[in-house]
């Protein structure tokens, strides 16, 4: 009896990063699904066109993809497990193309904006914002211009037969992104250590003070704290926390501290975190999903 693949939305084109964490994540017997916004990324699953979906959340240069929050707390989805992945630019062009018949260059305006100092010594490419980096690859090499280059990805170069004419252009070598796999399965996930919550705090001094003492008091490892504006409700916001704990115990018994401390706590997800976790596999770790 054949089991059919697992089906994960990404947002981007084939080729895209968030792809690169997909397969990274459950391994190459998936079916990836491209879709053209995070908005329908997070759809993907309740029009049954998904069974889970990977999507970035930060990025170690330009920070915390906003976006996905927001969607992340209006969705019912839970956070399943999560990858870091290297960001590696390349200039990418037509074949038979060279560095000096170059005139534009194109790719998502973070992409661009990675590769500042690249482009600045190659005054003669011009900047092109597109709507993803894998997607500016298809379109260079749909149009066959060898004047125009792209910027992206190994992986968008080799599905769509582009050329590196230079590779690792990025300024900083120290550019990673984190991505979460996300599914509407809310049950536990073996060797989790690693959690991320929302809670909102009452208007008064110290509430910040009283939702972070708990886990000072359990022991757990408070990795991150964002907040996020309360829609509604003007200059109201919600803390967003990532914690880690030697047990998922901890983790229950601060967040049961932390709910008599708060007005709102909800749980997005209990999982491994990828940096206990080398190989930031879920197939190959046995998870569920």
């Amino acid at each position: 009896m054949s089991t059919k693949p697992l089906r994960v939305a990404f947002q981007g084109e084939v080729g895209a990063f968030s792809e690169e964490a997909a397969v990274r994540l459950m391994g190459d017997a998936i079916v990836t699904v491209p879709r053209a916004t995070f908005e329908r990324t997070f759809h993907a699953i309740a029009e049954g066109a998904a069974d889970v979906l990977v999507v970035p959340i930060e990025n170690s240069l330009a920070g915390s993809v906003l976006r996905v929050y927001d969607l992340l707390l209006e969705n019912n989805l839970c956070i399943r497990a999560e990858t870091v992945l290297p960001i590696e630019h390349h200039l990418i062009a037509c074949p038979g193309a060279t560095l000096e018949s170059l005139r534009s260059v194109e790719s998502h305006p973070m992409a661009l904006a990675q590769c500042e100092r690249f482009i600045a010594e190659h005054p003669n490419l011009k900047r092109i914002p597109a709507e993803d980096t894998a997607g500016s690859v298809r379109e260079v090499l749909s149009l066959g211009d060898r004047s125009r280059a792209a910027i992206a990805g190994q992986r968008a170069a080799e599905h769509y037969g582009g050329v590196i004419l230079a590779s690792g252009i990025q300024d900083n070598s120290e550019n990673f992104t984190r991505f979460f796999l996300l599914s509407a399965d809310h049950s536990p996930v073996p060797g989790a250590d690693k959690m991320t919550l929302t809670t909102r705090l009452a208007h008064r001094p110290g509430a910040l003070l009283a939702a972070l003492e708990p886990f000072a008091q359990r022991g757990v490892n408070l990795l991150k704290i964002e907040s996020r504006p309360i829609h509604g409700c003007p200059w109201e916001y919600q803390f967003i926390l990532d914690v880690e704990a030697t047990s998922p115990g901890l983790l229950d018994a601060a967040v049961a501290d932390l709910r008599r401390a708060t007005q709102e706590v909800r749980v997005l997800g209990l999982y491994p975190g990828a940096r206990n976790n080398p190989e930031n596999s879920a197939v190959k770790q046995g998870r569920s999903l």
